[in-house]
C-alpha cells in the first residue's frame, strides 16, 4: 500500500514513516510521487490546511491513490494562541527556520508564562475520495533559548517541552518524539484506523 504525503519536510517524512514501521506501508513524498509544486496553505484552521495539501496530492497524482497531508500549529498562551496556524508562515513565506524561531523568542522576551499547545491535523484521502480526519494535541513549555539547534524546517523543536518530558523535540529520538507528540499521537491515530478498517495488515 502506498500513501502520498503533501509535504517536502524530510524531518516530518522520517517522523511520520516510524508511525508505520511494521506495516505494509510506503509514505511517499511529493519528490519521491513525481509531484511538483505544493499547496496554497490559506486556511483559517489546522484541518482546512490539511485538507488543502491533501487534495493537491491526490489530486495531482492522478490516479486511485491514498493520499494525507497534516498541518501542525504552536499556540502559545502568552502570545492570544499565535502564531497558530501560520506557525510555519509567521515570518514570512521565505523566512529561515531560525529566523522563525527567533521571532518567537523575541516576542516572548519578559514573558512568564511559557505554557504552550502543539496541535497536529491530519486529512487522509481514499481512493475513493472519501476524507478522514485526525487530531493530536501536546501541552508544554517554552525555553527561554534553545539548548540545540531546532530540527530541519521545525523552528519550534529545540524550545518546547512537552508536560512530563524534561527534553525538547530536537532532543528526542525519532522514536521518543513519536510516543509522546502531537505529530505522533495524530498519525498514530490514522495507523489504527487503516488497521481496523482490515486496510494493511500487521
Amino acid at each position: 500500500m502506498e500513501i502520498i504525503l503533501s509535504s517536502r519536510n524530510p524531518s516530518k517524512a522520517e517522523q511520520i514513516r516510524a508511525v508505520f514501521v511494521g506495516l505494509p506501508i510506503s509514505i511517499l513524498t511529493l519528490a519521491d510521487a513525481g509531484i511538483d509544486g505544493e499547496a496554497v496553505e490559506d486556511g483559517l484552521t489546522l484541518e482546512e490546511n490539511a485538507l488543502l495539501k491533501a487534495r493537491f496530492a491526490f489530486e495531482k497524482a492522478g490516479s486511485k491513490s491514498w493520499a494525507m497531508a497534516d498541518d501542525t500549529g504552536l499556540f502559545v498562551e502568552a502570545l492570544n494562541g499565535e502564531p497558530g496556524v501560520k506557525s510555519a508562515r509567521w515570518a514570512g513565506d521565505t523566512a529561515t527556520t531560525e529566523e522563525i524561531l527567533y521571532l518567537l523568542l523575541k516576542r516572548m522576551e519578559g514573558k512568564s508564562n511559557r505554557s504552550a499547545v502543539f496541535e497536529t491535523a491530519v486529512s487522509l484521502i481514499g481512493p475513493d475520495g472519501e476524507i478522514h480526519y485526525f487530531v493530536g494535541k501536546v501541552r508544554g513549555r517554552l525555553l527561554e533559548e534553545p539548548r540545540v539547534p531546532p530540527q530541519p524546517k521545525m523552528p519550534y523543536s529545540s524550545i518546547f517541552i512537552p508536560e512530563g518530558q524534561e527534553l525538547t523535540w530536537a532532543e528526542m529520538t525519532i522514536e521518543q518524539e513519536n510516543a509522546v507528540s502531537h505529530r505522533g499521537k495524530a498519525f498514530g491515530q490514522v495507523r489504527d484506523f487503516l488497521v481496523a478498517r482490515n486496510l494493511v495488515i500487521r
